[in-house]
């Protein structure tokens, strides 16, 4: 068998003589796990979706992307899983990463605050129940706090929880007492 002249170059080609790097290796990812990280972008998406429109604004979006979490927003049954399959498809096209950031500091901001509430609210009780001993770690902690409204305070909110009346008072301890943690702040 003759070679033809145009089959000449085939002799020059290295058969095995690929150059391979070790970064270039090739790295194969299975069909589940592309599965998971599409359902987990459109989680994200979900998570976007539901956020009201202030807290839309703080987090790192495009416009097409916006607009495509408003229009979810408006959304309601059926149409809303379409579109939140179109937001998770559109996030795979785009690097979630800072989307993922903005929106955890979102909500431990959220955690941070209900956190702070819900030691104000022991505060309170305790000012309710033992009175003039804890206004002084009240002052302590704000030393802005005004000890004459607070115990006039502390007497009503006693009265009312005496004569089973609505908790007022104990409201606007809770109210002063986050008045003055937000000007601590």
């Amino acid at each position: 068998m003759q070679k033809h002249p145009d089959e000449d170059w085939l002799d020059e080609v290295p058969e095995n003589d690929i150059d391979k790097d070790e970064d270039d290796e090739i790295i194969w990812v299975s069909k589940s796990e592309i599965k998971r990280d599409a359902e987990a972008l459109k989680d994200l998406g979900a998570e976007l979706v539901d956020l009201g429109k202030n807290a839309l604004d703080k987090i790192p979006l495009d416009v097409d992307l916006r607009a495509a979490i408003e229009l979810a927003q408006r959304i309601k049954k059926e149409g809303r899983r379409r579109q939140l399959q179109l937001i998770g498809k559109m996030l795979r096209q785009r690097d979630p990463e800072p989307i993922q950031t903005a929106l955890d500091k979102l909500n431990n901001r959220h955690n941070q605050q209900v956190a702070l509430f819900h030691k104000l609210e022991q505060i309170r009780d305790r000012l309710i129940d033992e009175g003039d001993d804890v206004i002084a770690v009240v002052l302590d902690l704000y030393p802005q706090a005004d000890r004459q409204q607070l115990r006039s305070l502390i007497r009503n909110a006693k009265k009312e929880k005496a004569t089973n009346k609505p908790p007022k008072s104990a409201r606007q301890i809770f109210q002063y007492l986050r008045e003055l943690s937000e000007e601590s702040e």
